[in-house]
């Protein structure tokens, strides 16, 4: 919880509450569905919370603004930026039903009345959206092919609408084909911590 504060120091105290409650909400719900790995239950705040919240590194959601948040699994990206952008909507989808009662029961001990989780395929989405964001769900040529037909055309942020995705490791033969449309961030600009190295935010305008 303190990884959480070093970054972002204007938290309100409902949303310090709300995130210091994750690690017990995400213990309690591991025990029963595992939705994160063991091994990381432990790191949950640096590898989970704090990475998701790169994204708000990138770009401050306004409010009425509406993401869609694919292959969420239990909960991430969505449910700690639904935390920071109360105002926000957030539609978080997994084609795993486990994985999101998991992100339902979370948002719903927390009091996020700014997140619906859904058992849906993306391909199955029709809904528009302002932002589509991810955590490296599939190869990125997939994912665009995938989620392009969900974005709107207007913008009502700063950050042109489209996609937000989380990525590690060496990728730029996947992003090749978008070279002009993408812009690239470096997890490292933001979080000193190690565990960032290599990974980094990708926007691409659609």
């Amino acid at each position: 919880m303190e990884l959480i504060l070093k970054y972002f120091k204007d938290l309100t105290e409902e949303q310090k509450n709300k995130f210091a409650q994750l690690k017990y909400l995400y213990e309690e719900w591991n025990d029963k569905i595992n939705v994160i790995s063991r091994k990381d239950i432990d790191s949950l705040y640096l590898h989970h919370v704090l990475h998701s919240l790169a994204i708000a590194k990138v770009i401050q959601f306004q409010p009425g603004s509406n993401v869609l948040d694919v292959g969420t699994g239990g909960g991430f990206p969505g449910i700690p930026l639904a935390i920071l952008y109360p105002e926000t909507n957030f539609h978080l989808v997994d084609s795993i039903g486990k994985k999101i009662k998991v992100v339902n029961e979370v948002a719903k001990a927390l009091g996020l009345k700014n997140v619906k989780g859904e058992h849906i395929r993306v391909q199955q989405v029709k809904t528009k959206y302002d932002f589509i964001v991810s955590r490296a769900v599939t190869a990125f040529p997939a994912f665009v092919n995938m989620v392009k037909k969900n974005c709107k055309s207007e913008n009502i942020n700063a950050l042109p609408n489209g996609i937000i995705y989380i990525k590690g490791g060496d990728f730029e033969d996947e992003i090749k084909p978008y070279v002009k449309k993408i812009s690239l961030f470096n997890c490292t600009d933001f979080f000193a911590e190690h565990f960032f190295e290599t990974k980094k935010v990708v926007h691409m305008t659609l």
